[in-house]
Formats: C-alpha cells, structure tokens, sequence
C-alpha cells in the first residue's frame, strides 16, 4: 500500500483492560499511521496507558461516543480515518483491506461488518437488535451495510469533514450510517472477525436503553430527511382513522336522515383538518429538507478528493 496519512481514532471511555493491545495492535497493522487516544471522561488508567505509548490523546470531559467523536472528527487532519473501539474485540488486520478497499473503489466510507463465531462476543439481543436496524433504515434509506452497529469504520476526509454529527452516544454509528445512505455517497462493506473482550472488559452498550435512543434517532432522521414520506404516511393513517369513523355516520345518515352522533361527526372533521394540516407540512418540510441537502452536497464537493497514489 503506497503511503497515505491515516489516522486511528481509538474513542475511549473506560477501556484500561484493553487499550493498550489495541494501540499495539494497529500500530503493528499500520506501521506509518498516527494513533489518536480518545480520553472520553475515563475514571482508570486509560489516559496514562495511553502516554505511555507514546500517542495522542484527545480529551472530552462530556460522556459519550458522539461527543467523542465530533471532537476527534473536528480536530484531527488526515487523508484517511481508521475508527475502531478501544475494547480489542475488532481484528487490526482487517485495517489494511478496508483501507485498499476504500481505496481501491473510490469509496468514501467503508464499514467493517462482523463476523464471529464466539457467542460471546456478539450478544444475541444486540444481534437481534442489529439486524432490525438495519432492515429499517434498509426499507427507508437503501441497503448497504448489514452491520450498522459495527464499531469498526474507514473513512476519507472529504466524509468526516462533510459529516454534521448531531448524536451525542452510541446512536452515532447509525447516524453515520444513514448519513451516508441519504447522501448517496460511495460507500463499502467488508467482512471481518469479531472476537470476545478481554477478561475485565464490558460492553457499555444497553440493549434497551441505547436501544431506545438508536430507534428514536432513526425516526428523527426519517422525519429530518424524508418529511414527505414521513408526513404523507401520518396523513394517510389520520384519514384512514377519520374514514373508519365516518362510515357508521353516513350509514345512519341515508337511512334515518340524521346525524345522532354530533360528537362524533366534529371529531371525524377535525381528525380530517389534521390529515390535511399533516400533508401541507410533508411538502413545506420536503422543500426544506430538499434545500438543506442541496448545501451538505456544496458542502462536500468543496471538500477535496482522497488522490489515488
């Protein structure tokens, strides 16, 4: 692989039992690459592990991954990005063909997609979790990644530079994910070898509560980026409400010549204004949102391409 200027971008909080074979281990993958310690509010040791290796650390007294990042992605300068968990569960071998992948095809963003056969490593309820993720932001934003969750990414600088990074925890790698699909920007997946955490080592992961937050991310950005389909599907369900009720009404109507449940009718009438009101607001909105996406994309074609050396 002929030289870029990579850097690994290892965001921590917590990981003392780990950190260093992660730091030996992408040194030893990418000899020439240069090793950011993310020092994310970390109670233990990481930070002097961390010194002790000789690299750099980037603090962030503001808990979470995505402040994490958005602060690694603002101030480290390179041509290509290595982004991986300090929990020494992702395979530093892997580094080289994601980046000659990323390379190779022109692609802005690679995800390394995990492939395990330790139960272990991959909990069945973050499994579980994953795989329904990505289905919905398959059905809504386009298939690419089978693994959104993976903790284990490539990027150049034209995307980190471009990427507005909104999410403040774990929420971050579906964000990533669904930036790029929405984007439309060349994109990869490899798979690549998942082991367990070593002895010592936990996930931070809450199947339910990140859970929660990752689903809530995603139907905010559904309403962020697609208002129209977002919109219209609301519309469409208070009139098919509204439809239901009144079908009872007209029935009454042709064969009584009334209208006995008056209550009812003014219900029916409002739920019909707020389908209405629904629908104006998805083309409002899509506008928009459609003005919105026009600057991203000014945005990153501002931004240079990686030079294929």
């Amino acid at each position: 692989m002929k030289k870029y200027d990579i850097a690994v971008l290892i965001p921590c909080h917590n990981e003392e039992c780990a950190i260093a074979k992660v730091i030996e281990d992408f040194r030893a993958a990418l000899p020439d690459a240069r090793i950011y310690v993310g020092n994310n509010a970390s109670t233990d040791k990481t930070a002097e592990i961390a010194k002790s290796k000789s690299v750099a650390l980037i603090t962030e007294t503001r808990k979470g991954k995505g402040f994490m990042l958005r602060k690694m992605f603002s101030d480290i300068e390179a041509e290509i990005y290595v982004m991986v968990d300090g929990d020494a569960t992702y395979d530093a071998k892997a580094a080289p063909v994601l980046i000659e992948h990323l390379i190779d095809n022109s692609y802005d963003y690679v995800n390394a997609a995990r492939v395990t056969s330790q139960d272990s490593a991959y909990r069945s309820g973050h499994r579980f979790g994953n795989f329904m993720f990505s289905k919905m932001i398959e059905v809504f934003f386009g298939k690419n990644f089978t693994d959104i969750l993976s903790g284990y990414k490539v990027f150049n600088r034209r995307f980190v530079k471009s990427f507005p990074c909104l999410s403040d925890n774990f929420e971050i790698e579906t964000e990533l994910a669904i930036y790029a699909l929405s984007e439309k920007l060349p994109i990869g997946e490899v798979k690549t070898n998942y082991v367990s955490r070593p002895e010592g080592s936990h996930s931070k992961l809450s199947t339910y509560k990140d859970g929660i937050k990752i689903l809530s991310l995603i139907f905010y950005l559904i309403k962020t980026e697609k208002p129209m389909l977002f919109f219209t599907t609301l519309s469409l369900i208070s009139a098919l409400i509204a439809i239901i009720l009144t079908i009872p009404l007209f029935i009454t109507f042709f064969e009584t010549g009334l209208v006995p449940k008056m209550p009812t009718a003014i219900l029916v009438m409002g739920i019909y204004t707020i389908s209405f009101v629904l629908f104006i607001t998805g083309i409002i909105l899509d506008s928009f949102s459609n003005a919105q996406k026009e600057l991203r994309r000014i945005n990153y074609l501002n931004l240079a391409p990686l030079v294929k050396k």
